[in-house]
């Protein structure tokens, strides 16, 4: 996206992922592609500062993606200041404009993360599908898909999860309880795990409709969601962000979080909206070295937002 400083989107530009660990292809040439397009026959002189945000980008990847992002954005023609930064202060900021306050995130991974000053301070959680994510769509997926495994063996109780995950993998029930498993077995190692987290919402739905077992992943679900972000010590009325699709979503998952986070904060959750507008905002407040007003945010993420002091 690009801005002008009072929020007015002068120009949008889409590319591929930027993620090194699961986007193919060279991130310099993606980010160019995304920037060239947003700004189109704009003068490059005009643009005075950037953010660019992506996943993967903290720790061993971040001098990876601070590299890809300086080539793109000298390649683009740009001469302002640029600097790199995670994906979660884009979303963070793509839901609130306050610089301190708390980002809880499920979708296809699942972390908190303590905001302070517009920098991740602390976080908890997001170490993968294998290692962690607890509550995301994966692990919502994968124990999903071991409870129907365990009722088709008979290790567990029955669930209208077995003709969920059927459906979800295109499997038609064979004859016997054993075809179906090893049928499910092939297919769910087929895909790779981020892409499990596509079975979430119809254990969602399962559970809306009363399925004893999605009831209990869901809860389960939400349960350790808070107890992320509760680990991640957030300070007393903490601003709070709620992003991914697990959470942004309506579903049983949504609706406990939201509420535990009413009941610890005394403040509904704010919704991260535009991912490009939330970089926006971040670049518009480290320009001008303020909050950007609430105004500004609402047109660069397209939702409503606090600005404390603001209104």
């Amino acid at each position: 996206m690009v801005a002008t400083l009072d929020g007015v989107v002068a120009g949008r530009g889409t590319a591929g992922g930027a993620n090194r660990n699961s986007s193919g292809g060279k991130i310099a040439q993606t980010l160019w592609t995304a920037l060239t397009a947003a700004l189109g026959e704009m003068d490059r002189s005009t643009v005075v500062h950037g953010v660019l945000g992506a996943a993967g980008s903290s720790g061993a990847g971040k001098a990876f993606f601070r590299t890809a992002a300086e080539s793109a954005w000298q390649n683009a023609g740009l001469t302002g200041g640029m600097v790199t930064v995670t994906d979660l202060e884009v979303a963070y900021a793509a839901g609130t404009a306050a610089p301190d306050g708390v980002l809880l995130l499920a979708g296809t991974g699942a972390l908190a993360a303590h905001v302070a000053d517009g920098a991740v301070r602390r976080r908890c959680d997001g170490y993968g599908w294998l290692l962690g994510d607890e509550g995301s769509a994966v692990w919502i997926a994968v124990r999903g898909l071991r409870a129907v495994l365990a009722a088709l063996d008979g290790r567990g109780e029955p669930t209208a999860l077995v003709h969920a995950a059927c459906a979800h993998f295109g499997i038609d029930p064979g004859p016997t309880r054993e075809g179906t498993a090893q049928a499910l077995i092939e297919a769910g190692f087929s895909v790779p795990p981020a892409s499990l987290g596509r079975l979430a919402p119809a254990i969602s739905a399962a559970a809306e409709d009363g399925d004893p077992i999605a009831v209990r992943i869901c809860a389960a679900a939400a349960e350790r969601l808070l107890h992320t972000f509760d680990s991640v010590q957030p300070p007393p009325g903490a601003e709070t962000v709620i992003a991914g699709s697990v959470l942004l979503n309506d579903g049983p998952v949504s609706r406990a979080v939201r509420a535990g986070l009413l009941a610890r904060t005394g403040t509904e959750p704010r919704p991260a909206r535009d991912g490009a507008g939330g970089a926006a905002a971040l670049a518009v407040a480290r320009f001008t070295g303020a909050p950007v007003a609430s105004v500004v945010h609402t047109r660069l993420t397209g939702g409503s937002c606090h600005v404390p002091g603001r209104g």
